[in-house]
């Protein structure tokens, strides 16, 4: 058994709840000469020396080895590790466990549990549930590098939750609750992307559930997709790169014309997303965006779901170039062009990505209106 102080995200009580699998008893305590600090430009805290400080947090006692397992798996992830330090509780000295980094990172502001709640904390209790869910399985030190996706499709489920409360379907089924039971779920791979294999019944169109079904799913997170346009001169921009979707199909073609795209990071609103992918890919300050649709691209075995927008820009200023971020391998040249060359590239079967045949045919639908608003600004 032993005792242990948690300073930063651990004393969001849900987090704390999902890594050990209840809820325990909690007593407000502190650490004297430390102070807690966010990591430079990151979503985490780091704990340092600093004579005369107190870092306030929570003290959990008489954990079991159970406990602590789990608690070292979480916190092994991040490269975290525990040191036994003399803590104050109500004035009384006692020793805990308390989970110091192994390689601190640059210090930012000083650190605000309220500040971190309010924007990462749904996201990571979420992610948590994903993350623990490997513990026997996968050892920590492989973990780091998987967590900013895990976060992504955390973002992503919880987007989920909530993009349908503006409206009831007119049409299809109005899904209860209780009209999809899910027996069983496997994740045999994730990097990433996920695999999740489904065990499920579901209510059928005749009435009664049906059989025990098996399925599996792609597991993405939530996308952007962005087609530039300038009104006023009529020209778009596509980009093209090389995709191994193609590749892996066996096509001989794999350099692709499409819109600009990209993941929604964890803490990051769709339309950021659509403003920081257009300056990675193709180095464009967008004026303004319009939403095109919402779609899942392959519903059948990809959960992907995008947010497709039209990206208002001054095009007449740029000039064809290769983009992309040398952190991610990306290697992306840019197509500028008038809206009618696009549309031939279209009837030849040369754009065959869809994002872009749906965003050229909204286009195409209301360009006239857009052109002429231009004319009068």
């Amino acid at each position: 058994m032993a005792n242990f102080f948690f300073y930063g995200t651990l004393c969001h009580l849900p987090l704390l709840e999902k890594v050990l699998g209840y809820r325990p008893a909690l007593f407000v305590a502190e650490l004297p000469d430390y102070e807690v600090y966010w990591a430079l430009d990151e979503s985490y805290p780091v704990i340092v020396p600093h004579l005369g400080r107190l870092a306030k947090g929570l003290l959990v006692k008489d954990l079991s080895k159970i406990d602590i397992a789990k608690l070292d798996f979480y916190e092994g992830g991040f490269g975290y590790d525990t040191h036994k330090v003399n803590i104050i509780k109500s004035e009384e000295l006692l020793y805990a466990q308390v989970y110091f980094p192994l390689n601190p990172a640059a210090l930012g502001a000083v650190w605000s549990l309220s500040d971190w709640q309010m924007q990462w904390s749904d996201i990571v209790v979420e992610a948590a549930g994903e993350f623990m869910a490997l513990l026997g399985l996968v050892a920590p030190k492989y973990l780091l590098h998987r967590y900013p996706m895990m976060l992504a499709r955390a973002a992503s489920r919880l987007r989920a939750r909530t993009q349908n409360v503006d409206f009831l379907p007119s049409l299809r089924r109005n899904a209860r609750i209780e009209d999809v039971t899910v027996e069983n779920v496997e994740q045999p791979y994730a990097k990433f992307f996920a695999i999740e294999e489904y065990r499920l019944r579901f209510s059928t169109f005749a009435g009664p559930q049906s059989a025990s079904i098996e399925r599996a799913v792609f597991i993405s997170a939530d996308a952007v997709t962005i087609l530039p346009y300038d009104p006023k001169s009529d020209l778009v921009m596509l980009i093209e790169q090389l995709r191994t979707g193609p590749l892996a199909r066996g096509e001989e073609q794999v350099w692709l014309l499409e819109t600009i795209a990209g993941r929604i990071d964890a803490g990051e609103a769709p339309h950021g997303a659509a403003y920081r992918e257009a300056q990675e890919e193709a180095g464009l300050k967008l004026q303004a965006l319009l939403p095109i649709a919402k779609s899942y691209p392959s519903p059948g075995a990809n959960s992907e779901y995008l947010y497709s927008f039209l990206g208002i820009t001054d095009l007449t200023v740029q000039q064809d170039d290769v983009f992309g971020l040398a952190s991610e391998d990306e290697n992306i040249k840019t197509h500028i062009m008038p809206f009618a060359a696009m549309m031939d590239l279209l009837k030849a079967g040369e754009i065959n990505t869809t994002p872009l045949v749906m965003s050229a045919l909204w286009l195409n639908k209301e360009r006239t209106e857009l052109m002429a608003n231009a004319r009068l600004t």
